[in-house]
């Protein structure tokens, strides 16, 4: 079953001779219960579109549905989580009301079963009581993500969530991220500049082309889940991440021959 859906999609900052096409005719379906990783150059519009699935954005042109709804009524129902790179807690606040914080947001009762239940999902058991000054960036981001869970949500949208993180924490994060996903199960996109965290992460990486920004090409991942700190030295891991980078490659030569032709018009 589709969970997304996007139709002719297009977004336009500004106007007149300022005006920037940030995204034009991107078409996607993401079926239900499915990791997607965007991929792209700096600028190719992908947390433009994440912005757009999680109706923080409105698009200029195009449709967005969330198993036919529009995105607008499965945010003000609390059925989609994000969590950004910048995991912005409260710096007063304990790891137990930062959660809560999202449910006190949507007038929701905060269970403190569940809070804790969440705590322990991200591997935080023990430091309910400690403030974000307390906490490592990764377990900063486990906050993150377990806040965006908090109301069970039928959408996951996770915007460079481990991009400030060095490559040691932010592999340990991606196993870390993959045992909470298969727990709960979420239709989850995320933004990523890592071509091996979307590997690893995705059943499909989307490839986009900037300027404006579309889908250059999807190239699907066929790993069994749960996937082990071994495949990462898997030769086929490495063809796959060979060839998404060579795809990149393209989309971004595409991207600048179609410059080239503008400024020769």
């Amino acid at each position: 079953m589709t969970a997304i859906a996007i139709r002719d999609l297009r977004r336009i900052y500004g106007t007149g001779s300022s005006a920037v096409l940030a995204l034009d005719g991107v078409d996607l379906e993401l079926p239900a219960g499915s990791f997607t990783a965007l991929i792209g150059a700096s600028g190719c519009g992908k947390s433009t579109l994440l912005r757009l699935i999680g109706d923080l954005d409105e698009p200029t042109a195009g449709t967005v549905t969330i198993g036919g709804e529009r995105p607008s009524v499965l945010r003000r129902a609390g059925r989609v989580g994000v969590a950004f790179q910048d995991p912005s807690l409260l710096p007063w606040r304990s790891v137990r009301r930062n959660i809560s914080l999202t449910l006190e947001a949507a007038g929701r009762t905060v269970d403190r079963t569940a809070i804790d239940d969440l705590i322990r999902l991200v591997g935080l058991g023990g430091f309910e009581q400690a403030r974000p000054g307390q906490l490592s960036g990764g377990m900063r981001q486990r906050v993150s993500i377990a806040r965006s869970l908090a109301l069970d949500p039928q959408v996951l949208l996770l915007d460079e969530p481990f991009g400030a993180l060095d490559e040691l924490l932010r592999g340990d994060m991606n196993r870390e991220l993959q045992r909470i996903w298969l727990e709960r199960q979420p239709t989850t996109v995320m933004v990523t500049h890592s071509i091996s965290e979307a590997v690893f992460l995705a059943d499909r990486v989307v490839v986009m082309g900037s300027r404006p920004g579309r889908v250059h090409e999807i190239v699907e991942v066929p790993f069994a889940r749960p996937r082990a700190q071994t495949l990462l030295s898997d030769p086929s891991f490495h063809a796959l991440c060979d060839r998404v980078s060579a795809t990149l490659s393209a989309a971004i030569r595409a991207s600048g021959v179609a410059d080239a032709a503008a400024l020769d018009s």
